[in-house]
């Protein structure tokens, strides 16, 4: 599996890329010298490390992602799960709901995701 850990810059530059896209290489220099105070080389750095992760592509001047927020954002979790957990999701929810009781709300949400993926209603 690729290493989708990002570091907080890296974060801060994913982050400006979804609320933007797709954005011309040009706009996101710009864009990040307002936002961050990088200047053209460091973005252009950035871009390449996250494009060559698989995240991002520039193509022909146009920056897009290749996975949304949320897959990014599951493919992490699967990967703390696998990481932390030994990729057992019950494992780490007991961990969780050590500290942290869960709402009537959760618990029904919890059991509206398992009932879906049982095929069930």
């Amino acid at each position: 599996m690729k290493n989708y850990r990002l570091g907080v810059m890296e974060t801060k530059f994913a982050e400006l890329i979804w609320d933007n896209e797709p954005i011309s290489s040009g706009e996101l220099v710009k864009l990040c010298e307002k936002e961050l105070r990088w200047k053209k080389s460091t973005t252009y750095t950035m871009l390449r490390r996250l494009c060559d992760r698989g995240i991002f592509q520039n193509r022909e001047g146009i920056v897009s992602s290749l996975m949304t927020r949320q897959e990014f954002a599951a493919l992490q979790s699967e990967k703390f799960v696998e990481e932390t957990f030994g990729g057992s999701l019950p494992k780490f929810l007991a961990a969780f709901t050590l500290r942290k009781k869960l709402s009537e709300e959760e618990i029904n949400e919890l059991q509206r995701l398992i009932n879906e993926k049982r095929g069930g209603t």
